[in-house]
């Protein structure tokens, strides 16, 4: 490919908006454009790694006995009726009507387009277990897309579905795509990545795991034990919470607070430590019923776990219309409309001599404690982790990290196989549904991620099995005839080679030529100018870590050939250890 006819362009300033380096990188090197909020076009170079990253992700497929099919984008409202997530999905899911007025979705996902595919299809327990997936632009009505390609609406997605007997078959073949998806990260090039355990969410089902590129730009939070390899996302970590100041309470009493509502400003008023106090946050379901948490003031609350706990998503609610008094609102003595829900995190568990609302409006009260005053309190696990907290395995300090979600892959059971009506035909006689996994990777995010771990300040930096193109060549002084003989014919040779080439046939300056190459990240690039053709010479500098090479240039390309291989076959191999 020769840079002049390269669709794009590049940019020194920073875009406006940008503020991931992956999302300013694409921008700057000409591999993204955007087209709406979330929504972005591929432009060549891009679009060469995302086929790459995809065709990495269909041979592990395939070598599982997957079988690639195509779910359309388009499916009608009845067949996202009978899982009952067209009700159960808010906003995210983008439904409309076509032409006859008939309710139509866009795809986010896929599960019941895979079991309506298997449904009356597959039939017999003989022609199981089988897997099949696509690779498939899906839509997200996204809240808050951000970082280029990191969270968007529009991306392109590989869903696999598998269809098994037996939950000990489906286990099997769990661990199998686990071990396949460690293969496709760490040949795509990944180096700082690790899995945890997650929330099953939307997907149902029991088990869940997520493949998780470690940044401290990510926006999932992630708990890991150092020492015994514990890894789990924030929504469903469990650890030994601190252990509460058992100092044995007095008398309760209602003290005047005036305007300090927040935990922060009543501790400051009854100089007390925030770890003397409960706060309550509180939330309504989506059929209404109110929500009300307690927890130890200095935890926040864990909406994921608490949404399960009441199965529903959590919104806001206005307390004073529930008839609470907003920032005063407290265990003791609480009042609330039938039906509502009421919980204690296990941070109060045993606690002595704190301070909670008095459930009116300028009081709170003080001398509370949970045995005494609140003994029919039932506790449950619904608090962040915090950092240093004692993993609950071996009992060691936990610490916190970031990660974007490159992939998950869950243990779906017969969430939407019994929903749907699908059922097989047993050795028995009888009928069953068929048990099913769901396994998921963000091809756009482990194009975005992948820079966001090898970038450097100068720009991207590929690794060679997804690069654009292998060798980036720069001839420099293009107006010397000898320079631009030598140099149009050893791009022939390198087409002939099937070196994957990008030829900077540009006019240009020297500085922004090669400003321009480490901008776009390919892993070798090759400069001839008068200087090295005077020895006879070209130079070849390794992007990854500036390592400059002066070959003859009678071997370039023989040696680039081996460069190439090898940069290769070690990433493969790693992938195989």
């Amino acid at each position: 490919m020769k840079l002049s006819k390269l669709v794009g362009e590049r940019i020194k300033e920073v875009p406006n908006g940008a503020s991931l380096k992956s999302h300013i990188l694409l921008l700057r090197a000409g591999y993204i454009k955007q087209v709406s909020t979330g929504i972005f076009s591929l432009l060549p170079p891009a679009q060469k790694v995302n086929l790459k990253i995809q065709n990495i992700i269909r041979q592990e497929m395939d070598a599982l006995g997957g079988q690639e099919c195509l779910f359309p984008v388009v499916m009608p409202r009845e067949l996202w009726e009978m899982s009952g997530r067209y009700s159960s999905i808010s906003s995210e899911l983008l439904r409309f009507k076509d032409r006859t007025g008939h309710d139509m979705v866009l795809g986010m996902t896929h599960e019941e387009a895979a079991v309506h595919m298997a449904l009356n299809t597959v039939k017999s327990h003989e022609q199981l277990p089988f897997m099949i997936y696509q690779i498939q632009t899906k839509y997200r009505d996204e809240a808050r897309p951000r970082g280029g390609l990191i969270r968007v609406r529009e991306f392109t997605m590989k869903d696999a579905y598998s269809f098994h007997n037996t939950q000990e078959d489906l286990e099997t073949y769990y661990k199998k795509v686990y071990d396949a998806y460690n293969r496709i990260y760490k040949r795509i090039g990944f180096k700082n990545f690790i899995s945890v355990k997650s929330d099953t969410g939307m997907m149902g089902g029991k088990v869940a795991d997520e493949f998780m590129a470690v940044t401290e730009v990510g926006e999932d939070k992630l708990v890991i034990c150092p020492k015994c390899g514990y890894a789990s996302n924030m929504e469903v970590s469990v650890s030994v919470k601190d252990e509460n100041d058992h100092t044995v309470a007095g008398e309760m009493e209602e003290v005047f607070t005036g305007n300090a509502h927040t935990i922060e400003e009543v501790c400051s008023f009854l100089e007390i430590d925030v770890k003397h106090t409960a706060k309550a946050v509180c939330y309504q379901t989506s059929d209404g019923k109110l929500v009300v948490a307690f927890l130890r003031g200095d935890y926040e609350i864990n909406e994921s776990k608490l949404s399960k706990l009441v199965r529903s998503e959590l919104e806001y609610v206005d307390v004073e219309e529930r008839g609470l008094c907003a920032g005063n609102i407290g265990c003791v003595n609480l009042t609330l409309p039938e039906g509502s829900y009421v919980f204690y995190d296990q941070t109060l568990k045993g606690l002595e001599n704190f301070v909670a609302g008095a459930n009116k409006k300028d009081f709170h009260i003080k001398n509370i404690s949970m045995t005494r005053d609140i003994p029919n309190a039932e506790f449950v696990d619904i608090s962040m982790t915090k950092e240093g907290e004692k993993c609950t395995i071996c009992g060691e300090p936990l610490t916190l990290t970031r990660g974007i979600e490159i992939g998950n892959i869950f243990q779906l059971g017969t969430k939407y196989t019994a929903s749907m009506g699908m059922k097989i035909n047993m050795p028995d006689g009888t009928a069953k549904e068929p048990i099913m996994g769901c396994y998921g990777i963000g091809v756009g995010r482990c194009l975005a991620s992948i820079i966001e771990e090898k970038a450097d300040d100068k720009g991207i930096v590929w690794p060679m099995t997804i690069a654009p193109w292998h060798v980036h060549f720069c001839p420099l002084r293009l107006d010397d005839e000898n320079v631009s003989a030598v140099a149009d014919e050893l791009y022939k040779k390198m087409l002939d080679a099937g070196i994957e080439v990008l030829y900077d046939d540009r006019n240009l300056s020297a500085g922004i030529k090669l400003t321009d190459s480490e901008l776009m990240g390919v892993p070798l690039r090759v400069v001839i100018s008068p200087k090295t053709m005077a020895e006879a010479k070209a130079e070849v500098t390794i992007r990854a870590t500036g390592e400059k090479i002066f070959i003859p240039i009678h071997d370039l390309i023989s040696e680039l050939k081996m460069m190439i291989k090898d940069e290769i076959e070690e990433i493969e191999k790693s992938a195989r250890e």
